[in-house]
C-alpha cells in the first residue's frame, strides 16, 4: 500500500556566519527522500520541499565562505512543517541572535517540529521553549550553553535528542543523523535507509559524541599501514580475521604481528578484532527486525552464546538488554554513554 504523498515543507534558516554543513547536510538529506512506491523501486516523487529562509533577502556568507541565496525571508516564508536552525558563529552575534530567537518563538506554535543542529541551540534556547527539556549540542559548547541556559537538561554525549516537538543535535554531521531519524519517523525505515545509502552514511551511528568507535580510535593512534589494518577488519567482520590471516595480509609472521600490534596499538590482534566486531554489533542490534543470532553471525561470531558473553563482558549489559534500552523508534536520539 502506497503511503500518503503530501509533501512536507522543511525550512532551513540561513544567516551570515552559518556553518555550511549544518545547513546543507539536513537539506540534502531531506531533499534525497522520496515516497515509497507500490513497485519494488522507490518512486521519483520527492517527499519534502526544502526552503532556505533568510533573515533578509540578501545572500548569506557561511563561515567557510560558501555563499547561500535564501529562497524566502522570515517575513514571506510559507507555512512550514519542520524548522531547522543550523549553528555557526554568526548566530551568536547579539543582533542576529535576537532576530532569530524572536522569529523562532513566533512560529514555534505553527510548525510540527523545531530542530537545532549543533550550535543552532543558541537560536532556540533563548526562546524559553527548551526550558525543562532534554537537549544536546556540540561537546565544545556544552559548558557555555549550560551556564547561559541553566533550565535546560543537557545531555552532553547524545548525538541527538528529542523532547516533544523539539529536536536538538550535536556537532555538524549529527544534523544528518537527526535528519535521517526524522525521515524514518515520517516515511519509515526503508526510506531512511535509501537516503543513507544515497549519502553514503550510516543510517544509525552507535554511541554518543564520545564516539568510542574502535576503528576510529585505532586509526587515529595507528601509524602507517596499521591504520589500514583496522579499516580492513571493519570491512570484513564476518570473514577470516585470525591472526594467521591478518599476518598474511600484513606480510609479516603471526609473532611479528602480535608484537607490533602491542607496540603500536596497545593490544593484541585478537582484542582489536573483538572490539571492532562488538562496536559494530551495537549499531546492528538497534533494528528490532534483526535477531541477536543474526547480528552475532553478521559480525563474525559463529556462536550466539559466545557473542552474548563477549558483549556483556565488554559493555556490562547483554545484547537483548542493550536493544531494549536503546532500540526505540528513534534509537540514537536516546544518546546514552557507552563504556569505553
Amino acid at each position: 500500500m502506497q503511503r500518503k504523498t503530501t509533501r512536507r515543507r522543511i525550512g532551513v534558516l540561513a544567516f551570515d556566519g552559518v556553518t555550511a554543513l549544518d545547513l546543507v547536510g539536513p537539506a540534502d538529506a531531506f531533499a534525497a527522500a522520496v515516497f515509497e512506491s507500490a513497485k519494488a523501486e522507490p518512486s521519483e516523487v520527492p517527499a519534502y520541499e526544502v526552503l532556505t529562509v533568510g533573515l533578509t533577502g540578501r545572500r548569506c556568507v557561511a563561515e567557510s565562505g560558501v555563499v547561500i541565496q535564501p529562497s524566502y525571508t522570515v517575513k514571506d516564508v510559507p507555512p512550514l512543517d519542520t524548522l531547522v536552525i543550523p549553528g555557526g558563529h554568526g548566530l551568536r552575534e547579539p543582533k542576529v541572535n535576537r532576530a532569530v530567537a524572536t522569529w523562532v518563538g513566533s512560529v514555534s506554535q505553527s510548525v510540527r517540529r523545531v530542530v537545532s543542529v549543533c550550535t543552532g541551540i543558541y537560536g532556540l534556547a533563548p526562546t524559553g521553549l527548551l526550558d525543562g527539556r532534554r537537549a544536546t549540542t556540540h561537546w565544545r559548547f556544552v559548558d557555555d550553553v549550560a551556564a547561559r541556559f541553566p533550565k535546560l537538561r543537557l545531555d552532553p554525549d547524545a548525538l541527538f535528542v528529542d523532547d516533544g516537538k523539539f529536536y536538538t543535535s550535536a556537532g555538524v554531521t549529527a544534523g544528518i543523523d537527526l535528519s535521517l531519524s526524522l525521515i524514518e519517523e515520517d516515511l519509515g525505515a526503508t526510506a531512511a535507509l535509501r537516503v543513507a545509502r544515497e549519502l553514503v552514511v550510516y543510517v544509525r551511528r552507535s554511541g554518543g559524541q564520545a564516539q568510542f568507535s574502535e576503528p576510529l580510535r585505532f586509526q587515529c593512534g595507528a601509524p602507517d599501514r596499521y591504520a589500514d589494518l583496522t579499516a580492513y577488519v571493519a570491512a570484513h567482520l564476518d570473514g577470516d580475521l585470525s591472526i594467521e590471516a591478518l599476518a598474511r595480509r600484513m606480510a609479516v609472521s603471526p609473532r611479528q604481528l602480535n608484537r607490533q600490534c602491542h607496540d603500536r596499538l596497545g593490544c593484541s590482534p585478537a582484542v582489536l578484532v573483538q572490539r571492532i566486531r562488538l562496536d559494530e554489533a551495537r549499531s546492528r542490534l538497534l533494528p528490532r527486525a534483526v535477531t541477536v543470532e543474526q547480528v552475532a553471525a553478521s559480525v563474525g561470531y559463529h556462536s550466539a552464546d559466545a557473542f552474548r558473553r563477549a558483549f556483556e563482558q565488554r559493555f556490562g549489559i547483554n545484547p537483548s538488554a542493550y536493544r531494549s534500552r536503546f532500540a526505540t523508534r528513534r534509537s540514537t536520539s536516546r544518546g546514552g554513554r557507552q563504556r569505553p
